[in-house]
């Protein structure tokens, strides 16, 4: 059976893209077959994490993984195109560097298999933010604002890092190409001009608000509209709030992180809401009326005579609206019947009394307990 891809990666099933694609970078520069030439267990492990890294950076291939497991890409579960990818293309896709399978020094440093990015614009990171919930808040959904660190296209300078009026002028490091060739060991290599970051060109005078770097770093508020069902675990992406893109790139998406808060009277196991009560020995024998708490309000549940306790009883409709849809789950009751204690005398004489005029015939579970017992014990 082939492994788990969240464990291929070494990452949580709620982990965000930024943290997904971190960890396969990590990996894939471990298990390069360039840097393990001849070991085939390697090149094994650099195909199935590259293959574990396609379906889960992609949003919806992985939300059918996260359904069907690895059945969602063969032909029993009914999918494909997913998990089946040229590993070489998925690491220069990831590096930046050409495509065909190149070397590795070519896929970091940009030398040789030509078409990449450099220069180029480069999107901005993704973010995440952890948020609080009380129970009633993940329920019902919520309005929320929350304060969010994030690097923003400096105002002065447009993003550009040049002082407004400032001459663009050729890069004098790269001479205008944007790269420079720099000696790694036996290997010569290219890489984008550290001075003009691969533009080719540079200001004459850097933004005094941002230092040339483009984009600066603020806090700010975000208004977050939390839908009615969300639970622990769940995941929320607001569309580009993430940190600014760098050389005209798009933002990065901010990923919220939902953590519910326990509640004092009510579990939650999916839609469903769960709730015990505390019932007396009369009420437990005689049945009647029984006023429950719902998220709600009150509601009336009737308890028929005899009642056991750890009886569940139903109320539908009662639970959490589902996050995609429109049904409501249900509540459920689970009554305990309480055994008084600190008795007088006289309520321990006519609970004696009651126990005496009833015998054994009004306890069925006891008689058929006692009936087993002696049966067991008679061999």
């Amino acid at each position: 059976m082939s492994a788990d891809y969240y464990e291929l990666l070494g990452v949580a099933k709620g982990s965000t893209p930024t943290e997904i694609k971190k960890a396969y970078r990590k990996l894939a520069l471990k298990y390069h077959p360039d840097k393990n030439q001849g070991d085939k267990e390697a090149e094994d492990k650099f195909k199935e994490i590259s293959s574990a890294y396609e379906v889960l950076s992609d949003e919806d291939k992985k939300a059918r993984y996260d359904r069907l497991g690895h059945a969602a890409y063969t032909s029993s579960g009914g999918g494909g195109g997913g998990g089946g990818g040229d590993p070489f293309d998925i690491f220069s896709q990831v590096f930046g560097g050409g495509g065909g399978g190149g070397s590795i020094f070519d896929q970091l440093f940009g030398g040789g298999g030509g078409g990449g990015r450099r220069g180029g614009p480069v999107p901005g990171d993704d973010l995440r933010f952890d948020m609080e919930l009380t129970f009633e808040e993940a329920v019902f959904g919520a309005k929320k604002e929350i304060d969010v660190s994030k690097t923003e296209n400096c105002t002065r300078c447009s993003g550009k890092g040049a002082e407004p009026g400032s001459k663009v002028v050729t890069c004098n490091t790269c001479k205008g190409h944007g790269q420079v060739t720099m000696a790694q060991g036996f290997f010569s290599v290219r890489q984008d001009c550290p001075k003009c970051q691969g533009l080719g060109k540079s200001f004459e005078k850097t933004c005094n608000s941002c230092r040339g770097g483009g984009s600066v770093r603020k806090k700010k508020k975000i208004s977050i509209t939390v839908p009615a069902g969300v639970n622990t675990g769940t995941r929320m992406r607001v569309r580009d709030e993430g940190d600014a893109g760098q050389k005209g790139g798009p933002p990065g998406d901010l990923y919220v992180i939902m953590h519910v808060q326990p509640h004092e009277l009510f579990k939650r196991e999916g839609d469903d809401i769960l709730c015990e009560i505390p019932i007396s020995f009369a009420k437990a024998a005689l049945g009647g009326p029984l006023e429950v708490p719902t998220l709600e309000g009150r509601a009336n549940l009737k308890i028929p005579p005899g009642t056991q306790s750890g009886a569940v009883f139903r109320l539908r409709g009662k639970g959490v609206q589902a996050v995609h849809g429109s049904r409501r789950g249900d509540q459920h009751v689970k009554v305990i019947v309480e055994v008084p204690t600190n008795l007088n005398t006289e309520q321990e004489e006519a609970l004696q009394a009651f126990a005496d005029s009833c015998g054994e015939s009004v306890h069925p579970m006891k008689e058929s307990f006692f009936d087993k017992a002696k049966r067991f014990f008679a061999g």
